[in-house]
């Protein structure tokens, strides 16, 4: 069976809107990417060293970074040795095929983990301005929409308006945000939200968190005492530190992933403002230089707009046009 085909079949049954969503979303990434590389497959009949440069200079400026292109590329010319592929016809499925390879080890690796026993917390990381509250404001509606019970805890004091704008998203969806006034001590205003969650019995409980990079030092030791905190009165807290990065910066957003990471044990990323870049490379760079995995997008800016990420979806969103016009030009042959 082709990659084309066992890819589909994995989405059938999956919301027609969740591949739609995804296959919209990535039109700007998709224009810059999968066409380039369609391009490029219809101008070189053979696979050779020529072809896999062209293809190096499309993925880097796709941001999906020069170290994972290069893995990517090496990973190919394997799989052509190995299958024996002189067509870059023939390839064209590979490409897809490695990429989606690369995007995930296992589909739990990318679910969001659940305490099935009571509270489950999340904690939100991320610089000013990649969009981390709205995420937060648009994941605490999802999750309200799925009948559970959710509180917000405004731990960003330091941003001015930070906190009244988790309460607006906290409006839209329903939820309501435990806060202290501007200024306060961030790791407080988390041992009350844990509290308060513990008193209502609420499902989930997430947590902002300032986003300051000016003083890193600051910023580790604040990040830390919040976790604290938490582990202290749920010791098996928080269940995800959610890195949210904005995707149109491209490889910033790895850097930023990189310095976060050291501050804290980021278990996952959360990746917004996908809809609106030709840098969606930025997934590959991220799941293969840092080994994390991303485990949720933003495809829009209205509030159902966040999605798991799912990598078959990403990649079929990327090259499904291109590979169905493989399968055609297949099917003509035959």
């Amino acid at each position: 069976m082709s990659f084309l085909k066992k890819i589909k079949q994995k989405l059938t049954g999956q919301s027609d809107s969740v591949t739609s969503k995804f296959k919209s979303g990535l039109t700007k990434t998709r224009n810059s990417v999968a066409s380039k590389v369609n391009n490029l497959v219809k101008r070189y009949r053979k696979v050779d060293e020529e072809f896999f440069e062209e293809l190096e200079d499309i993925l880097i400026g796709a941001d999906v970074g020069v170290t994972t292109v290069m893995d990517i590329v090496e990973r190919l010319k394997d799989e052509a040795r190995t299958r024996n592929i002189k067509d870059t016809e023939a390839l064209r499925e590979v490409i897809a095929e490695v990429l989606a390879d690369m995007l995930t080890k296992s589909e739990e690796e990318t679910s969001l983990k659940m305490n099935e026993n009571g509270l489950t917390v999340y904690l939100f990381v991320g610089v000013n301005g990649v969009g981390k509250t709205t995420t937060i404001g648009k994941l605490a509606n999802r999750f309200k929409n799925e009948g559970k019970k959710v509180l917000l805890a405004a731990g960003d004091t330091f941003r001015a308006g930070a906190i009244e704008q988790l309460e607006i998203w906290g409006e839209r969806a329903g939820v309501d945000v435990i806060k202290h006034q501007e200024g306060s001590d961030p790791a407080a205003v988390v041992f009350d939200a844990v509290a308060a969650a513990k008193s209502r019995g609420v499902d989930i409980l997430i947590c902002d968190t300032a986003g300051r990079l000016q003083n890193k030092v600051n910023l580790m030791k604040e990040l830390e005492k919040v976790k604290r905190v938490i582990s202290r009165e749920l010791p098996d807290a928080p269940h995800e530190v959610l890195l949210a990065l904005d995707a149109t910066t491209g490889q910033n957003a790895l850097s930023q992933a990189k310095t976060f990471g050291e501050a804290t044990d980021v278990t996952g990323i959360v990746l917004t403002k996908l809809d609106g870049t030709a840098k969606g490379g930025i997934v590959f760079a991220i799941r293969n230089e840092l080994d994390l995995p991303v485990k949720l997008v933003t495809l829009g800016e209205g509030i159902d707009d966040i999605q798991p990420f799912d990598a078959d979806a990403f990649v079929y969103g990327l090259f499904g046009d291109m590979l169905e016009d493989a399968g055609d030009s297949e099917a003509e042959e035959v």
